[in-house]
């Protein structure tokens, strides 16, 4: 009989300076955020240290004495071998150095964190190809750090072969990071044509609106995805377990037909870089006519949360676009009595948001009707007639149109529908030519 072999953890230790300027609550919000980030990575976090200073140590970030501190932990006799140290900051490459020479493990910023999540979970090949662009510039200034724990011998090698005499092996590097990027972006630059004339394509069927779900990472926008649309998404209770952004038809079909896609989530402090390289995974914010904010109701720190959504939406030029605030998982809140007050709280707070759970049907309903009410405020009422000849035609009445009464006579059918006034016109020049 094959057994399921338990695979050894991998320890970790976190360490952190808190500024004075940064409070309890945020500080200790970055390090809970930084050890679910951990164990995306599938990292168990052992223990952490903080450190309250007036400014980061330029040397090797912490203060010498906590890296003592660190140094005799890992390297204590208690039978968990720690691996890696989590920074909660992003460090110079100086820094990074002599911190893991220093206390004898493998250094991770907050920042190479992320990039390897991203890495990891990319699909497509268009998220490749972002999170590569985002890695090799991060690694790019850090070669030279790299070739000094490597050694003298990996540092300088004579001319020959097209490279200039005593060309480093760093600025070899280099040169192949810059060239290697700049292959990446031309086949980025070439999907995104193509996504672009896929999008002006399905912008260009009638009847069609684009809805985007925005939000901080793990506030449920898959569950709301999979509850709006009845698609299988994946659903996953880790920090970002979808990259790729996935588009589905709103469940019940709507007049007009709605797109519903996900977006990558964001975080605090995410890499300008990943700002930047997933800036096309976030074109669907941009493209689409209203933004599903999605905002977990459950966490203590959602405002912080909200904020730093709000801020790359800014960074990526989508603060125009219309936007509708979900407050999820309120299931999440405690007992009736609590999610009810918690609900009136957020309420009076944001007067036109949404508390729901997506776990809960009535509440998937309720968001329904207020998606399919934004995209209906602008339609009119009209009436069309379809001759017993061109009833060829009913079908698109019906998929473009909602239909609020039929009758017929000798002559044809009678349909008094509500639609966007320029389908009603097109409808009505097709069936007067038929």
């Amino acid at each position: 009989m094959q057994r399921d072999v338990k695979e050894k953890p991998v320890y970790a230790v976190v360490a952190a300076v808190q500024l004075p300027t940064v409070s309890d609550f945020e500080f200790e919000s970055s390090l809970t955020e930084l050890r679910e980030l951990a164990k995306t990575l599938g990292l168990e976090v052992v223990h952490t240290f903080v450190q309250k200073r007036p400014g980061f140590d330029t040397t090797a970030y912490l203060g010498v004495g906590k890296r003592q501190e660190v140094r005799d932990f890992v390297n204590g006799d208690d039978g968990q071998e720690i691996e890696v140290i989590l920074v909660d900051h992003e460090l110079s490459p100086s820094q990074a150095r002599n911190l893991e020479v220093e206390v004898g493990c493998e250094v991770m910023d907050r920042t190479m964190v992320i990039l390897e999540i991203f890495h990891r979970n990319a699909r497509s090949r268009a998220a490749r190809a972002q999170v590569e662009i985002a890695r090799l510039g991060y690694m790019a200034p850090r070669l030279r750090e790299m070739a000094k724990l490597a050694g003298s011998q990996g540092r300088q090698r004579g001319g020959g072969g097209g490279r200039g005499a005593g060309e480093s092996l760093t600025e070899l590097d280099r040169r192949k990071i810059r060239d290697r990027i700049a292959e990446l972006q031309q086949d980025i630059d070439a999907m995104e044509a193509e996504r672009a004339t896929q999008r002006s394509r399905r912008q260009g069927r009638q009847g069609l609106a684009g809805v985007a779900l925005v939000g901080y990472t793990n506030a449920g926008k898959s569950t709301l995805m999979r509850a709006l649309t009845g698609s299988e998404v994946l659903v996953a209770n880790k920090l970002f377990a979808t990259l790729d952004t996935t588009v589905r038809v709103l469940h019940p079909a709507s007049v007009p037909r709605v797109l519903v896609s996900d977006t990558v989530g964001f975080i605090k402090n995410l890499p300008h870089g990943l700002v930047a390289s997933f800036k096309s995974t976030l074109d669907e914010a941009l493209d689409a006519e209203l933004l599903l904010h999605v905002i977990d109701a459950s966490d203590p720190g959602f405002e912080r949360q909200r904020q730093v959504t709000d801020t790359v939406l800014e960074e990526i030029g989508a603060s125009e676009v219309p936007r509708l605030r979900i407050f999820n998982k309120i299931d999440h809140v405690g007992d009736a009595e609590a999610q009810a007050a918690h609900t009136a709280a957020l309420q009076e707070a944001y007067p036109d948001c949404i508390v729901m759970s997506a776990r809960r049907p009535e509440d998937v309903a309720r968001l329904h009707r207020a998606i399919v009410a934004f995209f209906q405020r602008n339609l009119v009422e009209g009436e069309l007639f379809l001759p017993w000849s061109a009833q060829q035609w009913r079908q698109d009445i019906y998929a473009n149109c909602e239909v609020l009464e039929e009758r017929a006579d000798e002559d044809g059918a009678f349909f008094r529908v509500r639609g966007e006034a320029d389908t009603l016109d097109k409808l009505r020049e097709a069936f007067s030519q038929a």
